[in-house]
């Protein structure tokens, strides 16, 4: 794997942007609309933006019993469980203190790619890292509802949850590099809208009222930036630096989604959140250390001495 450019840490901080956004746009969004409603509108969106781009590139659906395991997987994984986890989770939990919760996918991402791959093993400094994320978190939450079972304790697990299926994803998505990405992408969408629609009729309360303008808005825009660009921009980061690298954006996402949320939704930071915001961020940079790099480096200042 090569070391990543400019381009590649272009793509994971707009990836991560987009992301951040989308807890923001959820928290509006299940306002007036309920949650798997949510998200059978956002997956039908983004499967018509993303078939017309299929279709512009002239490419069309895989065959194959066997890539299709594999996207039905993915979509279970990576679209139809983890976006009805948040969207669930949010309608209780504040959409900063989501974003912030999503940074543990990246132990799961490293673990699941080290017994699963061959070019992305565990390193101290991944390691280092994920724990640094990881207490954040724990800060975040608090020790003592840590172990409690209250009902906006069970939707912080979910969304923690959601970003375990996330970090699965990244690994499962390795399998789909090498097909057409536009391809690909539209497959996820349309098998995530069959699995999650039946769901959605059966348990959804019926919508009666027009949602209001700022309530469309955010569903459109749901589907159209985190959901169909987004699903594009996975695959395209997984392909040029492997799921350990993608697994660095929910160390990312979570600047973005208290920085959206205070924005738009006047939400403010305790002192927990900003201590766990300093930990998080450094495990970001602890995480991207790169050790073989180092001791490369040390070994060539040594025969220069020489």
């Amino acid at each position: 794997m090569n070391k990543p450019s400019l381009t590649d840490y272009a793509l994971l901080v707009s990836l991560s942007a987009m992301f951040g956004a989308s807890f923001l746009l959820i928290k509006i969004s299940i306002t007036e609309l309920p949650t798997l409603t949510i998200v059978v509108a956002r997956l039908v969106i983004a499967a018509v933006i993303l078939w017309g781009a299929m279709k512009m590139a002239g490419q069309h659906l895989p065959r194959g019993l066997r890539i299709w395991m594999w996207i039905l997987v993915a979509a279970i994984f990576g679209n139809a469980l983890p976006w009805w986890l948040i969207t669930w989770g949010q309608v209780r939990v504040d959409a900063g203190l989501t974003a912030i919760l999503m940074a543990t996918m990246p132990l799961s991402t490293l673990l699941l790619a080290h017994i699963f791959t061959d070019d992305e093993k565990l390193n101290f400094w991944k390691m280092l890292g994920v724990i640094f994320g990881i207490a954040g978190v724990v800060v975040l939450i608090g020790f003592d509802q840590l172990s409690t079972l209250g009902d906006d304790t069970i939707r912080q697990y979910a969304i923690a949850a959601a970003a375990i299926c996330y970090g699965v994803n990244a690994i499962i998505t390795k399998q789909l590099v090498g097909y057409p990405r536009r391809a690909m992408a539209t497959s996820l969408m349309l098998v995530s809208i069959v699995l999650v629609l039946p769901f959605a009729i059966a348990y959804d309360p019926l919508v009666v009222n027009v949602p209001s303008f700022a309530v469309i808005t955010a569903v459109i825009m749901l589907g159209i930036f985190p959901s169909a660009l987004g699903t594009l921009m996975i695959f395209a980061i997984v392909a040029r630096q492997g799921a350990s690298f993608l697994s660095q954006i929910n160390l990312l996402v979570p600047v973005f989604g208290v920085l959206w949320s205070y924005l738009f939704l006047s939400e403010q930071l305790s002192g927990n959140a900003i201590l766990a915001m300093i930990l998080i961020l450094a495990g970001v940079a602890i995480a991207r250390v790169n050790l073989n790099s180092l001791k490369s480096k040390k070994h060539r200042e040594a025969l220069e001495r020489v």
